[in-house]
């Protein structure tokens, strides 16, 4: 009977004994990290020289691809080639608007109309 009694609190006992004791943690800004090192197959690197200055465009001129196509080619050209960027996209967003480059409208007329098997008739606005 007094086995019964002892069994439950010798299993804790013997369990409590074979797990682990924790080891106190230790702050991050103790803990040691190591230098990065490149491996040894990796290709050359160019040193960066901090002192150079970035290129970056001069904001009066803005780059020719980022002027909207209705300054580039005007409002009534732009409308057009906008509607007909709509009539042949099948993208459920498509960058037909004439605030974006005529370049992108255009491409993305041509990416559409490529799209168009052989066999199948394409819309007249991909032969414009």
């Amino acid at each position: 009977m007094r086995l019964a009694r002892l069994l439950p609190l010798l299993t804790a006992a013997a369990l409590m004994a074979c797990q682990p004791a924790a080891e106190p943690a230790v702050p991050a800004s103790e803990t040691p990290v190591a230098a990065p090192v490149m491996p040894t197959d990796a290709p050359p690197q160019e040193p960066v020289d901090e002192a150079a200055p970035l290129l970056q465009p001069s904001p009066a001129q803005p780059p020719a691809a980022a002027t909207p196509c209705r300054d580039q080619i005007g409002a009534a050209a732009s409308a057009r080639l906008v509607e007909r960027c709509r009539m042949v996209s099948p993208a459920t967003h498509p960058p037909c608007n004439a605030a974006n480059p005529c370049a992108m409208i255009q491409e993305h007329i041509d990416w559409a109309c490529a799209k168009w098997g052989p066999g199948e008739t394409k819309p007249a606005e991909c032969a414009a």
